[in-house]
This record gives C-alpha cells, structure tokens and sequence, in this order.
C-alpha cells in the first residue's frame, strides 16, 4: 500500500511543474499517518510505501506551515517531528510490516533518516535518490540545492552507515545547455554511486516552468545518443549488482504471480531488486527465503528454501 506523507513542494527546480499544480508543501498528521499504517496491517498488507514529492522535508508541529516554524517558540519546535521521527514510529507499528518511502531529495535528506533506517529491520536498505545531473553547473541552472560534491558525501554517508544500501536515480538528459563536459560528468558520477537502477529520460519542456524560459539547445540527436550512453552504463552497473547476489538468499516478500509464468510468483528483497520464483506452497503476502540462481540486469531468479 501506499501512504502520503505530504502534499506540494517547496523546492522549485526549474524544469519541474509540481509545485505550480500541487501547491506549497504541507505535511500530514503523524497519529493518522501511523493510525493508517496499523489498519493497513491489520488488512493483511505486509509493506507500505511513505509518499511524498520530497518525504525528508516533512515536518509536523501542529500543521502550520513550514516557514511559520522559524517564528515557532523552542518548546514547540522540540515538540516536532521530523521525517526521521516519522520513520522510526511507522516502524514500530509491527516488525512484520515492510517499510520504503519515496523521494527523497539530496539537499534534504540527512543523517538522522539514515540512523533510523540502519536501527530497524523492517525499514527496507533502499533509497530512491534522484540526482538529475552530475554536473554541478547544470544543477545550479535546475535549482536543485546541492552540487556534485555534496551529492557525493551523501552517498558515502549512507555506504559507510548502510554498506549494502541499494541507491536508485532520476536522471535528465540533455538540459538546456549541456555540453559534452557536462555529459562526461554525469557519466563519471554514475561510475562513482554505481547505481542499482535507475530511471533515465530525455529532457522535454514544461509549460510555465522557469526552464521553459531557457533555450532548449541540445539537439535532438546528441539528446538520443547521450540517453543511450546512460542507459548502457546504467544497465552494465545493475547487472553488476544482481551478479553479486548470485548463490545468496534473500527474504522476499511475495506481491503477485509473474507476468510470464502462472507457475511462478514474484517479489522483492529488501533492495528493491524483483524475484521470480516457483510458487510453492505458499501466498501473496507471505515472506519466504529465496536462494539466487541466475538474474538478468532486471530480474533475479531463485528458488525457495
């Protein structure tokens, strides 16, 4: 299932429409969003996924809005409750209920939401962290908040306080004005992260947005074939991450029957990462331990132990 979190955004980047037809951000009461995750459980769900267009802004103090709470009083700010805050009580609605959330934003995302992860079991190693460029000039033109650097220090603070953390992108190809350089950057940042998977598009402009007032430059054909040079790179680094779990076992949660096979279910592990496995006597919303015996750059294989 899934549970918002928030609604809006604060963050303006330059080529995105939501916060002209979403609003300003507001976060919802944590008692209902916990109230919600337990009846969610008591339904038989086994994982619930916290939405947000940026779930690490999310802040509650009584519903006021967020630029209200720099006027706030101390008592009411050491009352609030912070994404991490939020994170840590869901997680103590059962050990049995499964927890992700998505997105979360590199300028927003902090250490307190890391620790919470690495303290609970049941909050999933996985962190869908998009990055739209490894260039920081292109950044700064998309108003994202953070250059290369502090992106980079992200991501070590999360391998060295979660080693095995999946890490999943966005990423836009062909912004207005971006060189070869550029390109080149993006590139080198996706050799440095090595991400699990990602989602990788080329640029298009939005109607009413800031960007819409920049020149789309890149032609075309250069858009195509820097998209393909990251997927390519992409696809090589998740067959990586899947060949590695090759021989091991996974608990995974089982979601559905396969798309290809009525004889097999699929599911996913704590990373995100999609199995498909004979059935077996078992049912949807059953956890099993599955062994890996082959994959593919999408999909591992395995069987149930």
């Amino acid at each position: 299932a899934f549970v918002s979190i928030t609604r809006g955004c604060d963050n303006m980047c330059t080529f995105c429409v939501v916060p002209y037809t979403r609003g300003r951000e507001r976060s919802r009461d944590p008692e209902s969003i916990i109230q919600e995750c337990q009846n969610l459980f008591n339904d038989g769900y086994r994982e619930i996924t916290l939405l947000g267009q940026n779930v690490d802004s999310y802040l509650w103090y009584g519903g006021g809005a967020k630029k209200d709470f720099k006027k706030a009083s101390n008592e009411t700010k050491e009352n609030s409750l912070t994404f991490s805050d939020l994170l840590d009580k869901v997680a103590q609605v059962n050990p049995k209920l499964r927890i992700r959330f998505s997105t979360s934003n590199p300028q927003d995302m902090g250490g307190d939401v890391i620790d919470t992860m690495a303290k609970h079991n049941n909050i999933c190693n996985y962190i869908h962290l998009p990055v739209q460029s490894g260039s920081s000039r292109i950044l700064e033109l998309m108003n994202r908040g953070y250059n290369r650097e502090k992106y980079f220090k992200l991501i070590d603070n999360i391998k060295h306080r979660i080693p095995d953390c999946a890490i999943s992108m966005d990423m836009i190809i062909g912004f207005c004005t971006e060189t070869e350089q550029d390109h080149k950057e993006t590139l080198s940042l996706m050799d440095y992260v090595k991400y699990d998977f990602g989602y990788m598009f080329k640029y298009s402009v939005r109607p009413n947005t800031p960007a819409s007032r920049l020149e789309d430059n890149v032609p075309e054909d250069v858009k195509q074939r820097r998209l393909s040079e990251i997927i390519k790179k992409q696809q090589a680094h998740s067959l990586l991450h899947m060949q590695e779990k090759l021989g091991k076992t996974y608990k995974v949660l089982i979601e559905g029957v396969s798309k290809k096979s009525k004889q097999h279910f699929y599911g996913r592990t704590t990373y995100n990462s999609a199995v498909v496995f004979e059935k077996g006597n078992y049912k949807l919303g059953d956890y099993v331990m599955v062994k890996i015996d082959d994959c593919t750059s999408a999909t591992l294989k395995g069987t149930i132990i």
